[in-house]
């Protein structure tokens, strides 16, 4: 069984693997207000937070204002745009997968039930194994969004392109 610290290593391992591996410099000459305007596009993701599918539609919206001002700013809301629709898209399926595991462990603890009038409530966790660890991977992969736009927005802020992980070009 993997400890709460061991999954933290592993995850931060990750982080920095990803942080180095995937940057893209620019050779033009960039103002401030660009930089600025594409780090807020990747950190308008946490909009996420304030509404649903805030981490979707602020960057969406934030790079179709801003796409033909200059092709840094392109780069960058291109990349957060697919990040976001990737990522949601990612935990969509594995919620979908774990959907039927919470479920089959509830209904598998009802049918052990015999007497309705003394319903008594207690869970094992037996059953909820599958659930439980779907659910692990999803938090985990919530972490490394979450670090993983802070990093790309550090990258934009100092006038580079992050290029996300594991990120299906659906704007390109």
């Amino acid at each position: 069984m993997l400890k709460f610290s061991t999954l933290y290593c592993i995850v931060l391992v990750f982080i920095y693997i990803f942080a180095l591996s995937s940057t893209i410099k620019i050779k033009t000459m960039l103002t401030q207000n660009e930089k600025n305007t594409s780090f807020l596009i990747h950190l308008s993701a946490f909009l996420s937070f304030v509404f649903p599918f805030g981490s979707i539609l602020g960057p969406l919206i934030m790079w179709s204002v801003n796409k033909d001002k200059s092709v840094y700013l392109d780069d960058n809301g291109k990349e957060a745009v697919n990040f976001n629709l990737s990522y949601t898209m990612y935990l969509f399926i594995l919620g979908m997968i774990a959907f039927p595991f919470a479920f089959g462990s509830f209904f598998n603890h009802m049918r052990h039930i015999d007497d309705f009038d003394n319903l008594n409530f207690h869970f094992d966790f037996d059953h909820l194994f599958g659930f439980l660890s779907i659910a692990s991977v999803i938090s985990v992969i919530t972490i490394l969004k979450f670090a993983l736009v802070i990093i790309a927005a550090i990258k934009a802020s100092r006038g580079e392109v992050y290029k996300y992980p594991l990120t299906i070009n659906f704007v390109k």
